[in-house]
Formats: structure tokens, sequence, C-alpha cells
């Protein structure tokens, strides 16, 4: 496989679609207007910077990766000659079942589907398509170019071919691909999101502040991020919409959203792309300024 098509230009999508130019792929991004593929590859570009600083990398290969990297506002235009397609897009089912049945009709036979889900069902993704044997889950973490981890998880119908393929071309990506099957919230989120959201409700019955929370993780648990700092950084959104396909698919109540939670996302908080959230992000995007709303 040599020509990667990543649909989505936003965090997550320029992140994988940077991983896959910077390894030497061929890469076909698209999103739905040129001002969003402009600030991917401006995000993109801004990252490689941080990496030459580093000295992990030399201005050419940055050259190199940035022209490994073609954009386009239409799937049809970009699918032609695809190996392999990585959906991107937001963290929303019918939205993503109707890019797979464009993604079907558009690619060539043998190219394989994969999705950057991190909760819905691939089984359900896949009967969109008329290939589920060749529709995969691929769940990078974010930051893509620097997170190891990519969960690597199989619908029902999809064949070891394909798991093997897209197991193996991972690690040429330099990731770390685990094994995982398809229920909802997969691993990651299934132990982060509960874990998140019990920090939501200990905020929400006036056990211990925001800081509080997090430096007891951070100091008590080895925590790189306190969870309340890493759900703004993820999306109160993207949380709100993971917990509720957990919810959904296993009717358990433990999986049930805080309704803290609901509420900031209703209002707007989502944490450091809207500016606030349980932190303040209007002067930086670093936690260091609680919320006014949570201000003792």
């Amino acid at each position: 496989m040599k020509n990667i098509v990543v649909i989505g230009a936003g965090t997550m999508g320029n992140g994988i679609a940077h991983t896959f130019a910077q390894s030497g792929f061929n890469v076909n991004l698209v999103d739905v207007s040129q001002e969003a593929l402009d600030r991917g590859l401006k995000t993109i570009t801004t990252n490689l910077d941080r990496i030459i600083a580093k000295g992990n990398l030399t201005e050419e290969q940055k050259a190199e990766t940035l022209g490994n990297i073609s954009t386009f506002t239409e799937l049809k235009d970009a699918a032609g000659s695809a190996d392999l397609i990585v959906e991107a897009a937001t963290e929303n089912q019918d939205l993503k079942l109707k890019i797979f049945g464009q993604m079907d009709e558009l690619a060539p036979a043998g190219c394989i589907l994969a999705t950057n889900t991190s909760s819905i069902s691939i089984t359900k993704i896949a009967a969109a398509t008329k290939r589920a044997d060749k529709v995969i889950g691929m769940h990078f973490m974010n930051p893509v170019p620097i997170m190891k981890l990519v969960e690597i998880i199989k619908g029902y119908s999809t064949s070891k071919e394909t798991f093997d393929a897209i197991y193996e071309m991972s690690k040429t990506l330099g990731k770390v691909p685990v094994e995982v099957n398809d229920y909802p919230g997969f691993v990651a989120n299934r132990i982060l999101m509960p874990m998140i959201n019990e920090s939501i409700e200990t905020l929400y019955n006036g056990v211990a502040g925001v800081e509080e929370i997090d430096t007891v993780m951070k100091l008590g648990m080895a925590h790189p991020m306190g969870p309340l700092q890493l759900a703004d950084f993820i999306g109160l959104d993207i949380c709100l919409a993971i917990l509720n396909v957990m919810y959904d698919g296993f009717k358990n109540p433990k999986y049930a959203p805080n309704p803290l939670l609901v509420n900031m996302v209703m209002a707007g908080k989502l944490g450091v792309k809207s500016g606030e959230g349980f932190y303040d992000y209007s002067e930086n995007k670093k936690a260091e300024k609680v919320s006014k709303m949570f201000l003792k």
C-alpha cells in the first residue's frame, strides 16, 4: 500500500495525514472546504517545525513530507487510486455511515476502508458498504505524530488479510498496534471515559475542586494530565458522544454521562477548542486557570 486518502483535516485527520506523509506515503487529504484544508496544512507545518526544533527532522525531510500531501475538497477526485482510505470525520454515527457509503462507491475494489472512530461499532460502519471484509478500525491517539498507540479494531466480518495488512502498516508508521475486538468504546475509551465521567461526578458532588481532582490523579496515580484537563483537551462534546455510544451499546447506567457534562456541552463549554471548559483557555491553551464557574 502506497496511496493513502485521509478524510477530515481537523485535529485527528491532519495528524494522521502528517504521520503517513512523514513515513513516505502519498497522502490525499480531503475536507469539505479549502479553508479547512489550509488550516490542516498549517498545523502540519507547525508540528514539523517543532520536530525540527528538537533536532529530530531536517528541513529537507519537512519539505518531502509536505510534498507527499495533496489536498482535495471532493472525495471522488481523491479516491481513484487509493490503497487505503482513513476516515477521521466528527464522531457522529450518521455522518460516518454516509461517508463510508461514499467511500465504498468511489474507492477501487481492493481498497481497505478504515475509520478512526473512538467508540462507534466497526461492524455497523462496515454494514454501510459492500466490502465488510475490508473495513477496519484504526484508532489513533492524539497528538497522532507523537503518540505510539493505534487500536486496530476488527469488525464482525473483517478479514484476516485486512487485519494483517493494517497491523503491519501501523508498524511502518512507527506505531505500536494493539488488536482489539468490536465492542463500544473498544479498550482505550471503555476505561478512560468512565474515569473522566467519575471525575466530573466527583466535582459535581462537591467532593473536591477542579485543580484538586487533577492534582490527586497526577501526583497520586502518576497520570501526566489530570482527567478534567484531559477531558478539556479531548473536547467535552467528544467525551459526551463516546459516553452516549457506550451507554446505548451496553444499556448499563455506569456509562450514563453526568448531568454537568451534558449541561456544559449544551452551553458550548467544550474545553480547549471553545476557550473554556473546566479550565479557562482565553489567555493560553495551558490548564493554568480554573474556569470561573468552578471557582470557590
